[in-house]
Parts: structure tokens; sequence; C-alpha cells
């Protein structure tokens, strides 16, 4: 497979999730933004849309892994090695869903976190703008909700932080694409 290929997965990963937990949203009569967790869409005994769910997660992870090992790893070393564990921390969130709690949390909280450090270690490996402003975005989002400054389930700064870290990454997928050096 050529370079240009590989950097597709790079987009495929994150529109792969953020398709998935759309349409599993949109099936899922109970699922509210108030009051829950992106992952009660993954309760394998509470949610309908469970399989769907928790299938587009490991996809997801699947293409980031790929991505991440192949020619992310030529773009931004170090980062590469945080994107991996971003996406098996999303497959892992998928494999043991809220019946596995307290695993489930914490595979969670490593998905989370994990997409911070990501953020850091990218703008500053690649000075970019996008990463450093994902960073801001998903810590502030967490930060707001912890304090209690807005009042919605926690799938909000979920959401938040998952698609400001995507966005970096699939603009370095289209960098990588296009064959330019910088983010």
């Amino acid at each position: 497979m050529n370079e240009r290929k590989y950097a597709l997965l790079g987009l495929l990963g994150p529109v792969t999730a953020i398709f998935f937990v759309l349409i599993s949203i949109i099936f899922s009569p109970r699922f509210s933004w108030w009051s829950n967790a992106l992952s009660d869409l993954g309760h394998s005994d509470n949610s309908e849309v469970a399989p769907l769910f928790n299938f587009g997660l490991l996809l997801s992870g699947f293409f980031m892994i790929i991505y991440s090992i192949t020619i992310f790893r030529n773009h931004a070393k170090y980062t590469s090695y945080l994107l991996a564990i971003i996406g098996l921390s999303l497959q892992l969130v998928a494999t043991f869903d809220e019946i596995y709690n307290p695993l489930h949390f914490q595979v969670s909280v490593l998905f989370f976190v994990t997409l911070g450090f990501a953020s850091v270690i990218y703008a500053m490996e690649k000075r970019s703008v996008v990463a450093f402003a994902a960073l801001i975005i998903g810590f502030g989002s967490w930060i707001l909700y912890g304090i209690g400054i807005y009042s919605a389930g926690i799938a909000v700064p979920e959401a938040i932080s998952s698609v400001a870290t995507f966005a970096w990454i699939m603009l370095s997928a289209l960098r990588i694409y296009f064959n330019k050096s910088t983010t």
C-alpha cells in the first residue's frame, strides 16, 4: 500500500468513530446529551445499539493504530506512539463496555487522558496550532464540566475533546496525503 492510502486511514479512523457514534445516538431512544455518557450507547445489557456502537469504536481504533504505525510515524515520530495508544484504548473501551466496570472506567480515562497528551506532543513536535487549540478546547470542556459551569451529561465533554483531537489527526492525514510538511 502506498503512503497516500495509509494517510487515508488517518481520516477513516476519526470519521468512522463519529459516524458510528452519531448513528447510535440517532437509533437510541434512551440517549440524552443531558444525562448520559457516550459509553452508555455501548452497554451490552442496556443499549439496543451496543453492537453498532462498539463495532464502530473497534474499527475506528484499528484504523488509527494502522495509521499511527505506518505513515504517521514518519510524520510525527513521538506522537505516533500516543496515537497508537489512543487507537488501542478506543478498542478497549468497546471491548470492556460498562458491564466491566471499573475496568471500563479505567480504559475510558486512559483514552481521554491520552487524547490530551497526544495533542501536547503533536503541538510541540509539529508546532501545530490546531493541536494546541484541540488541547485547550478539550481540556477546557472537561474543566467547565467538572466545576459545574454548564449542566449536561458527561457525553458532552467526551464528544468535544474527542472531536477537537480528531481535527488535528485528520488534518495531519490530509497534509500527508497531499504531501505538505506542516500542520
